[in-house]
């Protein structure tokens, strides 16, 4: 399984800053889950790679990606939820813009932003893109939660988390492990190299780790595994 997956040097004009994964790590996938419709969270390049597998787009979404020649596109909306095998995923709610080309336009796709929540013999929330909301602490407890701590800019815009606002997320979503994800990735290919920016690339997932309380964080450079030791 893969969740809004970039498995390409570029996005658009951003540059992957992190070496690209081995085509080895993602060979034989059959399942995507996508988020939302941003291009870094839905990058049709990537998916082209991958366009064997089963695709799950938040529902509304699914047409537009069928047009782009994806046979196998299927919709999960808020609260419904889908069986692959012994895994069973449920779309959660996430406070995100669902347009295709951002907060600010209303024409083109258009479809609500979900998280996700695996359920097999753990409970594991993969948030997507999201910002707090009422009713997040009713996803709790988990086993392990991926929550984004920062973006690809000098800043962020409505509908993020920060490495504070992530681990006031851990607070609401009781993970008994918390991972950090979204960050240390992407970059203008101008910025990539200011100091600012370097620390910016570098800092936020620490920063949430030192913010978090009464939950193991597991702060892994991005594009590295993030090992699960299991319970005794």
């Amino acid at each position: 399984m893969l969740t809004d997956p970039v498995l390409t040097p570029r996005v658009g004009p951003l540059i992957r800053v992190v070496p690209p994964l081995a085509p080895s790590t993602w060979a034989g996938v059959d399942l995507v889950l996508i988020s939302h419709q941003h291009g870094d969270h839905l990058h049709l390049p990537s998916l082209r790679l991958v366009r064997h597998a089963r695709i799950v787009v938040p529902r509304g979404a699914g047409a537009w990606l069928r047009r782009k020649g994806f046979p196998h596109v299927e919709e999960l909306g808020i609260g419904e939820s889908l069986k692959d095998g012994d895994l069973t995923v449920t779309a959660v709610p996430a406070h995100h813009s669902g347009h295709r080309w951002g907060p600010r336009l209303t024409h083109g796709p258009h479809a609500p932003a979900v998280g996700h929540v695996l359920e097999a013999e753990k409970r594991i929330y993969v948030a997507g893109d999201t910002d707090l909301y009422d009713g997040m602490a009713d996803l709790g407890p988990v086993d392990v939660a991926f929550l984004p701590v920062w973006g690809w800019g000098m800043t962020l815009g409505p509908g993020h988390l920060d490495p504070l606002r992530a681990a006031k997320a851990v607070d609401l979503v009781k993970p008994r492990i918390a991972v950090p994800v979204h960050w240390g990735t992407l970059a203008l290919p101008g910025l990539a190299r200011t100091p600012r920016m370097r620390r910016l690339l570098a800092e936020p997932g620490h920063q949430f780790a030192a913010a978090v309380r009464n939950c193991r964080v597991v702060v892994t450079p991005p594009g590295t595994e993030v090992m699960h030791e299991p319970s005794a």
